[in-house]
């Protein structure tokens, strides 16, 4: 995995930091310096970009005015010698904020947030192409439908899948069951449930409302779970 990634900064020194940075990250390929957002225009309809290092106060045009122009940006991390905007860019959905002058250490922890985040992508776009699952259960195999999955139920070295019609019993652990299901459609509310986001009917305190059931949020999935759905409401 090899993020393109783009550095727009109209400081030559913030180049020549990240330059030397990402000289020893081998999931970063430099794309190109920018010193503008009108530079970095012309390099972003010419090549697939999927990482940004933006800093806010540019001449011409802001980081944050460049930004808000773009339909479908790239990963944005921000770097500025301010912490005013902070907000604003969390706002704007920027993975990361680097307040100059940053440390390799913090510099590294922001590439690893865009590794994940990208190899997530990848992963939900891959999945968007496929629609079921085959299931082993009781002696046979089931194509089940992820359209059709309303929770799982995690039963030790088993699992229990529930449908509208009926449910299966596999021995698939929770977590190898999370991973085969698409990150964007299906929600680990607890260390016992698994839900399809599109099956939720009404969410009331720590409670999941279900067809015919009602299961209870975790406290170690309830900040994860939260942020979810709020980015997907918004």
């Amino acid at each position: 995995m090899v993020l393109k990634t783009l550095v727009i900064d109209d400081e030559p020194l913030a180049h020549n930091v990240i330059r030397k940075y990402t000289e020893d990250i081998k999931s970063i390929e430099i794309k190109g310096f920018c010193t503008d957002a009108l530079e970095a225009m012309e390099i972003l309809e010419k090549q697939t970009i999927d990482l940004i290092f933006l800093d806010i106060n540019m001449p011409k045009l802001s980081g944050i005015e460049f930004l808000k122009t773009m339909k479908n940006p790239p990963l944005v991390i921000l770097t500025t010698a301010y912490t005013d905007y902070a907000l604003e860019g969390y706002e704007l959905n920027v993975l990361d904020y680097l307040v100059k002058p940053f440390s390799f250490a913090r510099f590294l922890s922001a590439v690893q947030k865009a590794e994940q985040q990208f190899q997530l992508i990848q992963k939900i776009k891959t999945e968007e192409k496929q629609e079921s699952i085959f299931i082993k259960s009781n002696k046979k195999t089931y194509q089940l439908k992820f359209s059709d999955i309303i929770y799982i139920e995690g039963l030790g070295d088993y699992i229990k899948i529930y449908t509208e019609k009926t449910h299966l019993v596999t021995n698939l652990s929770m977590k190898k069951m999370e991973e085969l299901l698409p990150a964007n459609e299906f929600y680990r509310i607890h260390k016992s449930h698994i839900v399809n986001r599109k099956k939720i009917i009404a969410i009331e305190g720590n409670m999941v409302e279900l067809p015919n059931i009602k299961l209870m949020i975790g406290s170690n999935y309830r900040t994860d779970f939260f942020t979810r759905i709020n980015n997907i409401s918004t």
